[in-house]
């Protein structure tokens, strides 16, 4: 890798700063992503914790997805910005929204998740693989 990936919250307070590369990079288009970015999907990059620095103080909401899996929801308690999820059931892994990062541009994604639930007026790159739901794990 050549230079670290790094974002946080609009006003600053909640910074996060990866030493690694993604393991993996997608949109996801569910019902709770829909809700949670105010549109037809979110877009996440998933880097392994080791690798992540967090500073600062985050807020978080837990909710259990469709599968069953807990999924806490970090946010800014300053100005509000959704920034990261951990999930208690995967410790291993930080998962950073890609609207956060300091150079947005760096974000590609590989995959579209959760297709079944898609809006129509929410067009994905047709090159991208797709799930209808979540993808079988990795292994």
């Amino acid at each position: 890798m050549t230079r670290a990936y790094t974002g946080g919250c609009a006003c600053g307070a909640i910074r996060y700063e990866s030493a690694a590369e993604p393991i993996m990079t997608n949109d996801c288009q569910c019902r709770q992503c829909q809700k949670d970015s105010g549109t037809g999907h979110a877009s996440y990059l998933v880097f392994p914790r080791a690798a992540v620095e967090v500073h600062g103080e985050a807020k978080s909401f837990d909710f259990t997805g469709d599968l069953g899996t807990v999924k806490s929801r970090a946010f800014c308690p300053t100005c509000g910005t959704p920034v990261y999820m951990l999930f208690p059931q995967m410790p291993d892994i930080f998962v950073a929204r890609a609207g956060t990062l300091d150079e947005p541009e760096r974000y590609r994604p590989q995959a579209v998740l959760w297709t079944d639930a898609a809006q129509d007026w929410d067009r994905i790159d047709p090159s991208l693989k797709t799930f209808a739901r979540m993808p079988p794990p990795a292994g």
